[in-house]
């Protein structure tokens, strides 16, 4: 009988319950996008954020130690110690080495211009190289990678023109530099031998590059005699946001416990990251760039936080315009709520009635919001991200429980409308 009243109730009143289950779509398909997008927008930030530049910063260990002399640090070794180039592959060896997006070498000498005595800063460094690495032979390194922020005016290098070299924006401007000139360089201070460079572009990034001649690594390692040496190099990876275990492991990892360990080293953490890469290049420092780490997590956090606001006012008008059609609801079906409780129905019987009725259109509305939500999520992934969003099947049972809350709490204040009918009253129309 109930299940009858149930049907009945849905074929009746269908009218009332297809604006019903429209506002739980209308809430539910803005819920299960930003789930959607919120489960995922870590990497999807975190990817947008690598537009911006490198993330880690890698330097000879001697760069750690310095001397405090008359209230000054020195460090008896800087620029005395290189990195080999051959030990850089090993980063993609690393724990994380699916989160390492790629890394420029970099090697800064000063210049002489040969005829004009004027030293200029030369900078050598990979612009797209493919590196053999294990298990992925299309992995690539150089500044266009991990910089694609920086633009040229002309053409890039490649890596097997040794003749060809960038001026930045700032010393073309200086020195009246433009494309296609010509430059012989020597090393600063040294009689040896000459080198021809040809410019292929204006080099514009924001940085100290535009005060440097920008050449291809192997030209500036063969001018400076400092084959498979370099002085640094920038790594761009994918991190997650710090939060109160990685800033204790930032501190000392040391102060760590077992678990604490095994969970901060098996989090995609900048500093899980930097501490795997001292480990399998014990000769170099790894220091995290903590402006652009710290804005990443900054940016993700607020854009969760900004979610959660949304999804809770889309709760709160939906339960509203619920709760706006259950008490219509029942003011019209007052009669055949006072004839059903004249036929012996208690209170607690008719409450579940109405509140299964909820529950229907919860579920039926949380399913098609899905659907709507999904499609949303994709046109958000595109515009926002340019790239089309995954669909975590979580998001599914998550979504209809949270449809099902909705209709439920819109539904639980008009029902107690229903104690106030009293069957006399009601079927004498003085209600």
């Amino acid at each position: 009988m109930f299940f009858l009243m149930l049907r009945q109730s849905f074929v009746k009143g269908w009218r009332r319950k297809a604006l019903a289950t429209a506002t739980i779509v209308l809430a539910a398909s803005l819920i299960t996008a930003l789930m959607n997008i919120s489960i995922d927008v870590g990497d999807k930030m975190s990817k947008e954020m690598k537009s911006y530049g490198a993330n880690i910063n890698l330097v000879p260990k001697s760069e750690n130690i310095s001397l405090e002399i008359g209230g000054v640090d020195y460090n008896p070794l800087e620029g005395q110690v290189l990195i080999d180039e051959k030990e850089l592959p090993k980063i993609k060896e690393i724990f994380w080495a699916n989160n390492i997006v790629g890394y420029a070498p970099f090697l800064k000498v000063s210049a002489e211009m040969a005829g004009t005595k004027k030293r200029v800063p030369l900078l050598g460094t990979n612009f797209d190289k493919p590196v053999a690495v294990a298990g992925n032979e299309e992995f690539r390194i150089g500044v266009k990678v991990i910089n694609p922020y920086w633009q040229v005016k002309g053409e890039w290098p490649t890596e097997d023109d040794g003749a060809a070299v960038l001026a930045g924006a700032q010393i073309a401007r200086e020195l009246n530099l433009k494309q296609g000139d010509a430059v012989k360089l020597r090393m600063a201070g040294e009689s040896g031998r000459e080198e021809l460079f040809t410019i292929k572009g204006i080099l514009t990034t924001g940085g100290s590059e535009e005060s440097a001649l920008v050449a291809p690594l192997s030209a500036v390692q063969k001018l400076a005699t400092l084959e498979g040496k370099v002085q640094s190099v920038s790594v761009s990876a994918l991190t997650v946001p710090e939060d109160k275990l990685s800033r204790k492991a930032r501190r000392s990892s040391e102060a760590l416990d077992s678990l604490e360990y095994d969970r901060w080293y098996c989090t995609a953490y900048v500093s899980a990251i930097t501490h795997q890469i001292e480990e399998i290049i014990p000769n170099i420092a790894a220091r995290p760039i903590w402006q652009v780490a710290a804005s990443e997590g900054a940016v993700i956090n607020k854009i969760q936080l900004l979610m959660i606001v949304v999804t809770i006012a889309a709760f709160i008008a939906s339960g509203l315009g619920i709760s706006s059609l259950m008490v219509t609801t029942i003011m019209e079906r007052a009669k055949e709520i006072g004839l059903t409780k004249a036929l012996g129905a208690a209170d607690r019987e008719v409450y579940l009635l109405f509140l299964s009725e909820a529950a229907l259109v919860g579920v039926i509305g949380g399913l098609l919001g899905c659907a709507v939500g999904a499609g949303l999520s994709q046109i958000i992934g595109l515009s926002i991200f340019g790239s089309l969003v995954s669909f975590n099947w979580v998001v599914i049972p998550v979504n209809v429980a949270i449809s099902v809350l909705i209709a439920l709490a819109g539904s639980l204040m008009p029902s107690r409308l229903i104690t106030r009918l009293y069957p006399a009253e009601v079927l004498h129309g003085r209600r």
